[in-house]
């Protein structure tokens, strides 16, 4: 599978890259022959790389081109893709860790979901059905765990805490109904999606009603801050809709456009859920930026790989069909990078694909360049961030598991 090719590492593995021109947008290359690997963690990369504001996520710097000229040019010599970032400590497995705090996570969630109009139960209910991964609740109460113990030792979730992954499950989920009504989507986790089943005026009103009944639960915390952190997401969410809306003719803001995009629809749930949860359980405000910058570094790779997946997986076990994202005219990053070797992309990236044609050159230029292992790369990257962030909190199983987790988002197969 092309995303796997350099999680091999044997007796080849990175090596020291030269400098690069300002002038255009640099090439993050994965590992190539020429050093050893080492086991210890690399450094992370410069601060400006990937520095949100925490309450608006506006990028902070000034040339996206010059960003990852600073980007590439800190790789230590010692950076290595292993299959093992922590090989030296002992392994956790996250979802057994969050297995105790999310049983009987979608039985709770339907009791939020209480309505009497049958229909509407019927469709709210359509993927609570217990076969998600229940990927966002997990690093929820995994991160609420770890807060706990740096705090005071101690390694069970608070009810309110256990609340904030309930209600981020049901953010994630009543956006996933809207999305696929705006892009008339078929099949969502190897079903018909709801607006199939029901037409898309009742799929809009469903996603409402859970929003509504999440933003209840929310209420019911009690707490005006946690209130603040988590309506944040809602607005992201759309705010990051009219980004994918949009496009940008400059080469340089049409890559901070996409990131930007990416932050507001897929990190920034993750990053004000774990925010949330570590004021809930610590006072410490730079625990809080912790969690905070954990979530956002981990949401933006999982995104990327998911970019990454649209061309590499096959339609069954994505459990929706690929290229979903050329189809519907959007430039991701594997695009993005085979763009500046195929320059002849930007012209069909700017009509958004919607020539005849468009869509099965543009998957056949993506193939033919690096810009699948460029992505994966810098996937890479930002879990290398995150893995240095969540370091700072006191040793403890949650804290490994978070940390062996980002290992997981890039090895990630659907």
């Amino acid at each position: 599978m092309a995303l796997r090719w350099w999680w091999r590492c044997g007796a080849s593995a990175c090596r020291v890259l030269p400098p690069l021109p300002l002038a255009s947008l640099p090439r993050l290359r994965p590992p190539g022959p020429g050093s050893r690997c080492s086991s210890s963690p690399p450094p992370a990369p410069s601060a400006a790389m990937c520095h949100f504001s925490q309450r608006s996520s506006a990028w902070s710097f000034p040339n996206i081109w010059n960003i990852f000229w600073r980007f590439h040019h800190t790789s230590p010599p010692h950076l290595c893709s292993c299959s093992r970032t922590v090989s030296d400590e002992k392994y956790q497995d996250p979802f057994q860790l969050g297995r105790k705090d999310l049983k009987n996570l979608y039985e709770d969630i339907k009791k939020e979901l209480l309505v009497s109009a049958a229909e509407l139960k019927e469709m709210c209910d359509y993927y609570f059905d217990g076969k998600g991964k229940a990927f966002r609740p997990m690093i929820v109460v995994l991160m609420a765990r770890a807060c706990n113990s740096h705090h005071n030792n101690s390694r069970e979730v608070q009810a309110s805490q256990r609340s904030v992954a309930i209600i981020a499950e049901m953010i994630h989920t009543a956006s996933l109904v809207h999305d696929d009504v705006i892009d008339d989507a078929n099949s969502r986790r190897g079903k018909m999606t709801v607006n199939q089943i029901w037409g898309e005026r009742k799929a809009v009103l469903a996603g409402d009603f859970i929003l509504s009944a999440a933003s209840v639960a929310l209420a019911r915390i009690g707490n005006t801050t946690i209130i603040s952190v988590l309506t944040q997401v809602i607005e992201d969410l759309v705010r990051g809709e009219f980004l994918q809306l949009g496009s940008k003719e400059n080469e340089n803001e049409r890559f901070a456009h996409y990131l930007e995009k990416t932050f507001k629809k897929t990190a920034s749930l993750i990053a004000n859920s774990c925010k949330a949860v570590s004021i809930l359980g610590c006072p410490d405000p730079k625990v809080h930026e912790i969690a905070y910058q954990y979530g956002k570094n981990v949401g933006i790779a999982f995104q990327l790989i998911d970019d990454v997946l649209d061309f590499t997986a096959c339609a069954d076990r994505l459990g929706k069909p690929t290229a979903a994202d050329l189809k519907l005219g959007l430039a991701t990053g594997p695009v993005l990078f085979a763009c500046r070797q195929f320059p002849e992309m930007n012209a069909m990236i700017m009509r958004r694909f919607s020539k005849p044609g468009d869509v099965e050159r543009a998957r056949n230029y993506v193939m033919q360049s690096d810009g699948v292992q460029q992505t994966t790369y810098l996937a890479q990257r930002y879990c290398h961030e995150a893995t240095r962030e969540i370091r700072k909190l006191r040793p403890s199983p949650e804290r490994e598991a978070l940390i062996h987790l980002t290992e997981m988002v890039l090895m990630r197969d659907k």
